[in-house]
């Protein structure tokens, strides 16, 4: 997947666009306070980024660099500079204090004023409105003062407004300077990160706090923090989950590797498509006995490993109903039929399809836009003979378990298909070898 990342430090440049910008900071609850990284992947763009969570991304629609415009201890930064439209100012706080913000046209007349009072750290504001000009900026408080140019080359104008663009304010790093007792400031590793976006594009975002991972579709149409709540979801071979919210469920966002049962029991690895083919008991392989297979997309269990009673989900979790389904198929895709078997549902498939760098085959017509998260890898299958899915070159299906029995010797499940649109709804026979996902109790 090709990446487009330009790290830009605070103070040492500034990033130049033609068109609006966003400014995204980080936040987290539930298990995880603090985000210590985001994955961000544009679905429209098919690029992505890993970024510090501590870090700010710029979402605009063309990163570059542009002259420094800066106040002479660096301390703060406008972009872009000049600037159609909307331009992002960023400064810090050496302490807490009220702050007044100024512009000035180059006459002296002052056009606009903002008091805002700020904790210690770096902030950010969002200036619009402002009409064609050179402008001279003033940042004020008690402690200190910076001083900024910046030039609008707006083709027509609103009412000039300022106002905080991202809320994700932190501590500066300080260190008493010998002799005096005073404090200074030290540049720490905050950064802005800018990655391309157009208006309309839709953003995947994993964010990870220790081994919690939560994933958030996001279509920014405002700088704003994104808040990941951050949930366990861990089995008993330590393989820990990214979750994704679908509606009023919490999903697993990956196919479940699990080889182990949560009392630790094992889940045998049934290699021999003769024996798959007379199992009775629960079992998982790899796509053609690959590790490498299971490793990216997760097993393929026979319906037996389901219902066993020591459950192979993490601790809080089960594999999904054929209700709880019928549940996510609705609220993603109203034309969805729950009574239907064999396909329906005019774009399901394409919601729950991953659309960038998979190995799915598809037409123009049926690929995947992964709008909801749920990242549906194509991993091919099992039959309940113990042979392989006649896949040309691996790419093909992918199917899904249900945990509900449809008679003794089949159950419900659900298929996507490289050639159509809906949900596959049917019956297999509980040998075949499924992909599984969890859902929270």
């Amino acid at each position: 997947m090709k990446t487009i990342a330009l790290i830009l430090f605070l103070g040492i440049a500034t990033v130049n666009v033609q068109a609006q910008n966003f400014l995204i900071s980080f936040a987290g609850t539930g298990e995880g306070r603090s985000v210590d990284s985001v994955k961000v992947e544009n679905l429209s763009q098919c690029t992505s980024l890993s970024m510090p969570g501590s870090d700010i991304l710029n979402l605009s629609g063309t990163v570059g660099i542009n002259e420094q415009v800066n106040d002479e201890e660096d301390q703060v930064s406008i972009f872009p500079n000049p600037f159609s439209g909307h331009c992002s100012l960023l400064f810090e706080s050496a302490r807490s204090s009220k702050v007044i913000i100024e512009l000035y046209e180059l006459s002296g007349k002052r056009i606009l004023q903002q008091k805002e009072n700020l904790p210690q750290g770096r902030h950010a504001f969002q200036l619009s409105g402002i009409p064609a000009g050179s402008y001279g900026l003033k940042v004020e408080s008690g402690h200190y003062r910076y001083s900024a140019r910046l030039i609008s080359i707006a083709a027509s104008s609103g009412r000039p407004e300022i106002r905080i663009a991202a809320s994700d304010y932190y501590p500066l790093k300080q260190e008493a300077v010998p002799g005096n007792g005073e404090i200074k400031n030290l540049k720490d590793s905050k950064s802005v990160i800018a990655m391309q976006f157009n208006a309309g594009d839709t953003l995947k975002l994993t964010g990870r706090s220790g081994n919690c991972r939560t994933v958030s579709m996001f279509f920014p149409i405002q700088s704003q923090t994104v808040t990941f709540h951050f949930v366990r979801c861990s089995d008993a071979d330590s393989n820990h989950y990214a979750v994704v919210q679908i509606g009023s469920q919490l999903w697993m966002q990956e196919n479940l590797k699990a080889t182990r049962n949560r009392d630790g029991s094992a889940i045998p690895n049934v290699a021999d498509s003769a024996a798959w083919g007379t199992l009775t008991s629960g079992a998982y392989c790899d796509y053609h006995n690959n590790p490498a297979e299971g490793a990216y997309y997760g097993h393929l269990y026979n319906f037996y490993a389901i219902a066993d009673s020591r459950n192979m989900c993490p601790v809080g979790w089960h594999v999904a109903s054929h209700a709880e389904w019928n549940i996510l198929e609705k609220f993603l895709d109203p034309t969805v039929d729950t009574s239907a078997l064999a396909g329906t549902g005019n774009s399901i498939g394409r919601i729950l399809k991953e659309g960038c760098s998979t190995r799915w085959q598809y037409y123009d017509s049926t690929y995947g836009y992964n709008s909801a998260g749920f990242t549906a890898l194509c991993t091919n299958y099992r039959v309940s003979s113990g042979a392989w899915s006649l896949a040309p070159g691996n790419n093909h299906d992918c199917s899904f378990w249900t945990s509900t029995s449809y008679t003794a010797t089949a159950a419900w499940y659900r298929s996507l298909r490289w050639c159509t649109c809906d949900i596959y709804v049917l019956f297999p026979p509980k040998r075949a070898g499924q992909s599984v996902r969890c859902i929270k109790d």
